[in-house]
């Protein structure tokens, strides 16, 4: 599907799949943090490979949590944490500073991976039918412009414009804790998403 084609009908549908998702996501992250978690409305866009880039400079070294979306409809799921933002998330589990780097928090960042995919995947499940399982977190602390390529290449998933379904996780009052998800679907996942909910 030519991503350029997408009509607002079927941009909304996908913001409100990934509404869902995202707010079990939340409910679940908050049972764990024992405070609450919210995730921010989030944004339907078709943008230029080039602009996973806005905001971070391509040779900052981040913390990258990506987890395959395997199944009917298969994918990516990519979430993208500055240090700082994986260390205040990783001290809020472990009640302690730990080293990025270290098993301990390795552990902490593939479970929020995984309690936020899962939900995700289960709420498009839930609305279309479709099978979807995740991987196994992978953890990658890299520049941010190797961690796209490699999520691109190792998925052949190569095209100069990409559909950007992105959320941020939000504090008890709606400031930004970390974290940027993003969700991006492999050729010929979109039509069967979009066909399951009767909007294509």
């Amino acid at each position: 599907m030519n991503y350029d084609n997408l009509n607002s009908m079927q941009l909304d549908a996908l913001k409100e799949v990934t509404n869902i998702g995202a707010g079990n996501g939340a409910t679940v992250l908050s049972q764990l943090l024992n405070k609450k978690i919210d995730m921010s409305v989030p944004s339907v866009n078709i943008i230029d490979f080039n602009d996973f880039y806005r905001g971070i400079p391509e040779d900052e070294i981040v913390t990258g949590i990506l987890v395959r979306v395997l199944g009917d409809a298969p994918g990516n799921i990519l979430f993208i944490f500055r240090q700082e933002e994986a260390e205040n998330i990783i001290e809020i589990l472990m009640g302690s500073q730990q080293e990025l780097d270290g098993e301990m928090a390795n552990s902490v960042l593939c479970e929020i991976g995984n309690i936020i995919s899962a939900s995700y995947m289960n709420a498009i499940s839930s609305l279309t039918s479709l099978r979807l399982m995740p991987s196994v977190p992978a953890v990658a602390y890299d520049m941010l412009s190797a961690i796209l390529t490699t999520t691109f290449i190792e998925t052949a998933q190569v095209s100069d414009s990409v559909l950007e379904i992105k959320t941020m996780l939000l504090g008890e009052q709606s400031e930004k804790i970390g974290g940027d998800f993003y969700y991006i679907p492999m050729p010929g996942s979109l039509e069967k998403i979009l066909n399951s909910i009767g909007v294509i």
